[in-house]
């Protein structure tokens, strides 16, 4: 036996022991269950037999016979709701065949080339990961057969039976567009060579008991609505308890069997584009990291606008094609752009990136599920006016708002009017650059008692933006969720909103209040100096002056808010020609 076979035994190995291990937990947790039965039939039969008779003897009949139909009675109860537990599924596009059928033919010969049964079918994830999920309980096959499935093959019940039989393949949508097709088959081997295992009894079996556990533990913790909600959790919370137990004592065994697994997969997979999957891998990081600066930079200022870009993916070709131009390391990527990309495989590329943008503001921003007056798409063309410089003119209204709330006096613009701005009374004031350049540079401490107040708005802001959606609201119209299916377009979970996986860490005063100041700065460059707001596709809103990226205004402004120093910002201010005395427009 040659050796790369010799590792993957040993693997399969490690992960079927793994699998006996988890079985006899199960095994010894159904034996402690019926143990007082057991015990009871023994006394009961004694009895009939004549032997172990008297008083004492009776009373411990019965009292071990009641004992014994409470404990079958609890644990039938227990084992009925961890086997109808709905075990957590990740949130994903489904990809029905029918719009990716180059997709679903290039997975199908890559498992054969490795002697695993092919995916059952093949959902998108909006990150840079690509894994199995197997979806073979009943409650998850009626969620994603119902929608978004094949529906030929529905209606003859194949999808049921292809379901049963292997696991779902989830890919990275980033993936998709970034890598070229034998890059993005070398990377998925190893994922699809972990098919093999699903079809062995022992590891399915294992499978389902974890799941259900963790399914169990996770339905404890779910609030009980209507009356009486404290006296109907009790059930649950004891089934949670018994879940709990068993999953301490398994999840060793679990993560063991699943690293076999994996190590076993790996080594199939070895024979199967073994060169090109170090470049690959390569691309994976690379990818990983434009998704990052993108979602972070570019993606985040439009959620919270109220907007989502509707072209993420598209967008991580542009932001890694810039990350090659300014990395000198990175000058051999951009000669791939010529091969023919993984996402040529789908059918509608643009609804598969639509579908899977909108889930990813679902779940790193907490978007809405639908399209709606206040949370639409946005193309890249659109990004610099409709994103770039409503968030700058947003937060500068805040800005002012928050020194009107201090007591701050306007100050008088030297031209309040122009052509087609009205025109403004001196007494009233107008916001002006001039009027928050003066009061930070005033000095006693001025700038800590605005950086709290701009806290404290932007706080209250984004906990009304975080409201439930309103009751019995429609998830269906209009909502990218699922891919093929006849042109359906289906939300698969739910009009609520999806746990949230935060991208920014939470930003201080000052920080919010540079961010502010930076803000009010560009809009005056843009209203008095002729500046337009821009997209840098790493770093997001962009100032241009004469079409140049201006990126150095964050010194100037820090300059300023940390220090009172206002020379570097109006040393700034006249190098591109900005008038701080000019009325500034606000949303």
């Amino acid at each position: 036996m040659s050796g790369t076979g010799t590792t993957e035994e040993l693997g399969a190995q490690s992960a079927r022991a793994r699998a006996l291990a988890l079985l006899r937990i199960r095994s010894r947790a159904t034996a402690a269950a019926i143990l007082p039965a057991a015990v009871a039939v023994v006394l009961l039969v004694a009895g009939a037999q004549g032997h172990a008779v008297g008083t004492g003897w009776d009373a411990a009949r019965w009292a071990v016979t009641a004992c014994a139909v409470v404990v079958l009675l609890l644990a039938t109860a227990v084992a009925v709701a961890i086997v109808r537990a709905r075990p957590a599924i990740s949130p994903t596009v489904p990809l029905a065949e029918e719009a990716a059928p180059d997709l679903y033919r290039l997975v199908r010969d890559l498992a054969e080339r490795l002697g695993v049964p092919a995916p059952s079918a093949i959902a998108l994830t909006p990150d840079c990961d690509s894994w199995l999920e197997d979806r073979t309980h009943p409650a998850v096959q009626r969620l994603t057969t119902g929608l978004g499935a094949d529906r030929a093959a529905r209606s003859a019940g194949r999808v049921r039976r292809r379901v049963k039989a292997a696991p779902v393949l989830v890919i990275g949508s980033p993936f998709l567009w970034w890598m070229r097709v034998a890059e993005l088959r070398a990377v998925l081997a190893p994922v699809v060579a972990g098919t093999g295992p699903s079809a062995h009894p022992d590891m399915a079996a294992a499978r389902r008991f974890v799941r259900g556990l963790d399914g169990a533990v996770a339905d404890a913790a779910v609030p009980v609505p209507g009356p009486l909600s404290g006296v109907r959790r009790v059930p649950r919370l004891f089934v949670g308890w018994i879940a709990r137990l068993l999953l301490r004592s398994c999840r060793s065994h679990a993560a063991e069997m699943e690293r076999g697994v994996a190590a076993a997969a790996s080594v199939r997979a070895q024979g199967v584009d073994h060169g090109l999957r170090i470049v690959a891998q390569e691309q994976v990081g690379l990818a990983y990291a434009g998704w990052d600066r993108l979602l972070t930079r570019v993606a985040l200022p439009a959620w919270q606008m109220g907007r989502w870009p509707s072209r993420l993916d598209a967008g991580v070709v542009s932001a890694l094609t810039e990350l090659s131009r300014r990395d000198r390391l990175a000058d051999g990527f951009t000669s791939r752009l010529g091969e023919r990309p993984a996402c040529d495989l789908l059918e509608e590329p643009g609804a598969a990136d639509e579908a899977a943008s909108l889930l990813a503001a679902r779940l790193f921003h907490g978007g809405p599920a639908q399209s709606g007056p206040d949370w639409s798409p946005v193309d890249w063309q659109q990004y610099p006016d409709e994103v770039v410089d409503r968030k700058w003119r947003t937060e500068a209204a805040r800005l002012h708002r928050v020194l009107d709330s201090m007591g701050v006096a306007p100050e008088p613009a030297a031209d309040a009017s122009g052509p087609g701005r009205p025109a403004f009374s001196v007494d009233a004031g107008v916001p002006t650059l001039a009027r928050v350049v003066d009061h930070l540079a005033g000095g006693s401490g001025s700038g800590e008692e605005l950086a709290a107040g701009i806290s404290a708005a932007v706080a209250r802001e984004e906990a009304a933006q975080r409201r439930p959606p309103a009751d019995g609201a429609s998830s269906a119209a209009g909502t990218p969720g699922a891919v093929g299916a006849g042109g359906n377009i289906l939300d698969l979970w739910g009009p609520g909103s999806l746990p949230i996986f935060s991208l920014q860490p939470s930003r201080t005063g000052t920080e919010l209040l540079a961010d502010h100041v930076a803000a009010m700065v560009c809009c005056a460059a843009v209203d008095t100096a002729g500046a337009a707001p821009g997209l840098d596709w790493l770093d997001g809103p962009a100032l241009l002056v004469d079409g140049e990226r201006r990126a150095d205004l964050g010194s100037p402004v820090l300059s300023l808010v940390e220090d009172g120093d206002a020379a570097p910002l109006r040393s700034w201010l006249a190098s591109v020609g900005v008038r701080t005395d000019k009325p500034v427009r606000l949303v």
